[in-house]
């Protein structure tokens, strides 16, 4: 068989067994590591060797040195953080690089004359690949052999126009095939491939480019400058007051370890990680952490029809002959879709359908000229031999664009049905005239609607995330579809064809005022989420056909199918890998989860850093001894912040993320730091004043500060839950059991006077706690909805 473009070449063969075996004894292997994870020296170093363990670990050892080992257990805490971090990574790691094993794409290569199908990892060179739609070329290599074979390098140029191959042609890995087929032979592989540095990054499993990641740093900065003089006067200050060095050294420990919000990096750490693992559990792959946070933003998704909505494969419904449409020459219709099909070297879904109702192949049948399918004219066609004649298969309002059939199509379509045209053409199929087509008949194909997508729709729209269903068929037949499914908007679909050019104001307006659209190129879905991006959306799209990938790369998180084309697994952020559209809203929320989450421990974390900053700044104005040892704050920082944070880091939350997270944790955390520590410093000043001794004071002191900051833990907490309760009221339990047993008050020195004394730091307590409501009343309406989720699972 002959094709546009091509010669009648000798069939290819491949390397034979020993000829691989030579070249991997050789090292001429694809042997580079698909890196979807830090290796475990560098989680080890990430984790451990951090500015913050830096100054906390000096300090330890320091105290280690001066005071009793109660007062280092700060630095016993950090090194258990430590563990939990590397331990929770490491798990995250073992689960993609698991599914990584899954979902990477598997190329087909000639051996021994048998095609086969095999790792990418275990490519050698000279082997010979073998291409169709929607494979990604993973080495580079000379094409051996091309049908109409079309491929997309904008992953590597950045131009979006594919580009025709023919034998000889050089083609790269990072590029995709979008129509025909061929094969081509390696001559690069491994590390001198020219995408493989490029593969290597963008599969990185990384931590960076994100708003929460950015802004976390930003406060660490700041909060270290603001360290440098607080530390100066604070040990300036307890050498002069503390009764001695060691003790001065101790106090002036016990006020600098506090204003360090360490646990913060942490627990950020372990709830990525921690999401990577449970997405991992429903089979979602994620191969940019970053995509975790993007989620919890989405407002708007792009769905592709097929492969989301309706299952991947199609079902033969009826043929509908035109009348007076040209006969087939000697045959019928079926005789022709039967030979059609069997020219396909690799049928798509429509052809499949088309061939298990006609399998073929149609004797005295052959071709003389093949076009397969191409995304971009919407239709294949073959030139058969003998007289045979030019035959099309397609998009009707294509094929018979202006004809009566193409009306009645359209008609078809509004009942849901998929409808192609069969029609004859004058001349080669390679230079096919508009006016020379002339619809013979009509084939209508049932999609199967997925049994969870009613539900999935159901469930962002209560989530008010808004629904674009983006489609290459026909839009009244996509808007029967989504109608069917209750999409708001479904009965108004639009026909891209007909959107404004030129105009990028009218065309997102279009966009945004439409659920629906049917007959969008691959350009135009890149289009459609670029304009609804200039709109303050942040847009997720998912897709599983090549047509896709020029949309998934552009949107702010890519869902790919995990039986889709390699090329839209190879630039999406997530992949589905049972194909199952119900677990998006799974993403979705464990994405919620995360960032809402981090963003409540960010204020428990930021509170305790501005109290203490601010305790330090008021003792050295007053020239006082510090209220408190390194083992009393290592007590109330564990009872009200690093116990809580862990629990409340992994709760269920709903609520979608939005913009500004330093902006909204400051507004709260720097008013209640204020609060809590001029509270402290008004109880320990009043206890001092009392004649008690220094002892007693600051065990005053430390009741009203844990009083404080267990109620702000409550306030960080809305909506109140029972297990919340539980956890409020445990943290409680195990306060009072340390300054109930005799034990407990020699660990951590405490002493008790008259009654009135520590009930003089409980009354400064509550009317702090007043203040505190106010102040987060006031800001309901700017607080994050991590702490006002309404949605919130009990």
């Amino acid at each position: 068989m002959t094709h546009p473009g091509t010669a009648v070449a000798e069939p290819l063969s491949g390397l034979t067994s020993a000829q691989v075996a030579q070249r991997v004894a050789a090292g001429e292997v694809n042997d580079v590591p698909a890196k979807t994870s830090r290796s475990m020296s560098e989680i080890v170093r990430s984790n451990v060797f951090t500015p913050f363990n830096a100054i906390i670990g000096t300090l330890f050892v320091i105290e280690l040195a001066v005071g009793p080992l109660q007062d280092a257990l700060f630095g016993f805490v950090i090194v258990a953080n430590s563990a939990i971090g590397i331990l929770q990574e490491w798990r995250a790691k073992q689960t993609l690089d698991s599914l990584a094993v899954v979902g990477e794409s598997r190329p087909r290569v000639l051996r021994d004359g048998a095609e086969q199908e095999i790792e990418a990892s275990q490519i050698v060179l000279g082997d010979v690949i073998v291409l169709g739609p929607g494979d990604r070329v993973v080495v580079d290599g000379k094409v051996a052999r091309a049908d109409a074979l079309e491929v997309d390098e904008s992953l590597l140029t950045g131009e979006s126009d594919s580009v025709l191959k023919h034998t000889d042609d050089a083609v790269m890995s990072g590029s995709f095939v979008v129509a025909g087929s061929g094969a081509f032979e390696a001559t690069k592989v491994g590390h001198e491939a020219y995408a493989a540095k490029l593969a290597e990054e963008a599969q990185k499993f990384t931590l960076v480019n994100s708003e929460l990641r950015t802004g976390i740093n930003n406060i660490l900065k700041y909060m270290t400058l603001l360290m440098i003089p607080a530390g100066i006067l604070q040990v300036v200050t307890q050498l002069n007051r503390a009764g001695g060095v060691r003790s001065g050294i101790s106090r002036s420990i016990a006020g600098l370890v506090p204003m360090v919000p360490e646990g913060l990096v942490l627990l950020t750490s372990v709830a990525f990680a921690v999401g990577v693992i449970r997405l991992g559990q429903k089979n979602c792959l994620v191969q940019e952490l970053p995509a975790i946070e993007g989620l919890a933003r989405v407002d708007t998704v792009c769905l592709d029809k097929t492969g989301t909505l309706t299952e991947g494969g199609m079902v033969f419904d009826a043929i509908e002959e035109l009348p007076g449409a040209p006969g087939p020459a000697g045959a019928d219709v079926p005789t022709v879709l039967a030979a059609l099909g069997a020219a396909e070297d690799r049928p798509n879904a429509t052809m499949q359908a088309v061939l298990e109702q006609f399998p073929g192949p149609a004797a005295g049948w052959s071709a003389a000229q093949v076009a397969p399918f191409s995304s971009a004219r919407k239709w294949s066609g073959v030139t058969f031999a003998d007289g045979k004649g030019t035959w099309l298969f397609g998009a009707p309002d294509v094929l018979g664009r202006g004809t009566s059939a193409a009306d009645h199509a359209e008609q078809l379509g509004a009942t849901g049905l998929r409808v192609l045209m069969l029609a004859r053409a004058d001349g080669p199929v390679d230079a096919v005239i508009d006016g020379s087509i002339a619809p013979v008949a009509l084939i209508t194909l049932r999609q199967r609607v997925r049994s969870d997508a009613r539900g999935t729709l159901e469930y962002f729209a209560k989530q008010n995330v808004a629904l674009k269903v983006i489609s290459g068929d026909n839009a009244v037949s996509v808007g029967a579809v989504a109608a069917s499914l209750k999409l708001p908007g479904a009965s108004d679909p639009k026909d891209a064809r007909t959107l404004p050019e030129g105009d990028a104001d009218a065309f997102a307006e279009d966009v945004a005022g439409h659920s629906v659209f049917g007959r969008v190129t691959p350009q135009q879905k890149r289009e459609m989420v670029t304009a609804l991006q200039s709109r303050g959306h942040t847009v997720a799209m998912t897709g599983d056909g090549v047509n896709d990938v020029l949309a998934l790369k552009n949107a702010d998180i890519g869902v790919a199918m995990g039986s889709g084309a390699g090329a839209t697994k190879a630039v999406a952020q997530i992949v589905l890998l049972d194909d199952r559209f119900a677990t998006l809203p799974e993403v979705v929320a464990e994405g919620r989860r995360v960032i809402g989450n981090i963003e409540r421990v960010a204020n428990l974390f930021l509170v305790k850093s501005v109290y203490s900053f601010v305790l330090v700044i008021l003792v050295g104005i007053f020239q006082l001894e510090y209220p408190f040892l390194p083992r009393h704050t290592t007590l109330i920082a564990a009872l009200t912040i690093g116990i809580p944070a862990f629990f409340l880091a992994l709760a269920p939350n709903y609520e979608r993320a939005r913009p500004g997270f330093v902006r909204r944790v400051l507004r709260f955390a720097i008013p209640a730091g204020l609060v809590a520590g001029i509270e402290v410093f008004v109880a320990y000043w009043i206890a001092r004043g009392e004649q008690n001794t220094l002892g007693e004071a600051q065990t005053t002191a430390m009741i009203s500060l844990f009083a404080c900051s267990l109620y702000i833990v409550q306030l960080v907490a809305r909506p109140m839950v029972w297990w919340k309760v539980v956890l409020i009221a445990s943290m409680a339990g195990l306060f009072v059991l340390c300054v109930a047993v005799p034990y407990g008050r020699h660990f951590f020195d405490l002493h008790f006077g008259s009654w009135y004394q520590w009930t003089t730091g409980l009354v400064i307590a509550a009317a702090a706690c007043v203040v505190l409501e106010v102040l987060w009343r006031s800001l309901s309406p700017h607080r994050t909805g991590a702490a006002a989720a309404p949605t919130e699972a009990v």
